[in-house]
């Protein structure tokens, strides 16, 4: 049997060009919400969200897509990047859906829009150009201390880092 910890946890290297697709699949799921208003489109979401934080794509319906059929289609090459600021921007889109959710539940829409349209907003600026905001806030708050710079042992020089050069 697995351990939990070799069940759950974020990948320490993560495939940009994946991310890019979940991104996309999150934009696609963000307007279906603001077009239907349908709560259970923020149910999906804020558990793929939750999913992805816990285990990278493992059970994330979007992330083993992205993974396991788009990606590999695609034939483009791996762009590999850390994952700690990735699983950040995660955490960031779990929060958000998740009180989006649970205002939408709780008869405040337009709480709830406004949250989705952010995360809209950031996972279109991922998935079109490849400009997380997540990892770029994780970046800052790696410079200002907040979060211990062996946090991320695999960003190797943060001054080298797009998402985290000034």
């Amino acid at each position: 049997a697995q351990s939990t910890r070799s069940i759950l946890g974020f990948p320490a290297l993560v495939n940009e060009v994946a991310a890019r697709v979940v991104a996309g699949g999150v934009v696609t799921m963000c307007v279906v919400y603001l077009f239907s208003g349908s709560g259970w489109v923020l149910l999906a979401l804020a558990y793929g969200f939750i999913a992805r934080v816990a285990a990278g794509p493992r059970f994330s319906p979007l992330g083993r897509l992205a993974v396991e059929v788009i990606v590999p289609r695609l034939q483009v090459a791996a762009l590999i990047v850390p994952g700690p600021p990735k699983r950040f921007a995660q955490a960031i889109g779990a929060t958000l859906s998740t009180v989006a959710a649970v205002a939408h539940l709780a008869g405040h829409a337009e709480v709830a829009f406004a949250l989705i349209a952010a995360i809209t907003g950031a996972a279109l600026l991922e998935s079109a150009l490849g400009f997380c905001l997540g990892c770029t806030i994780f970046g800052w708050l790696i410079r200002a201390g907040l979060i211990p710079e062996d946090t991320c042992a695999a960003c190797g020089d943060l001054s080298q880092h797009p998402a985290f050069s000034d």
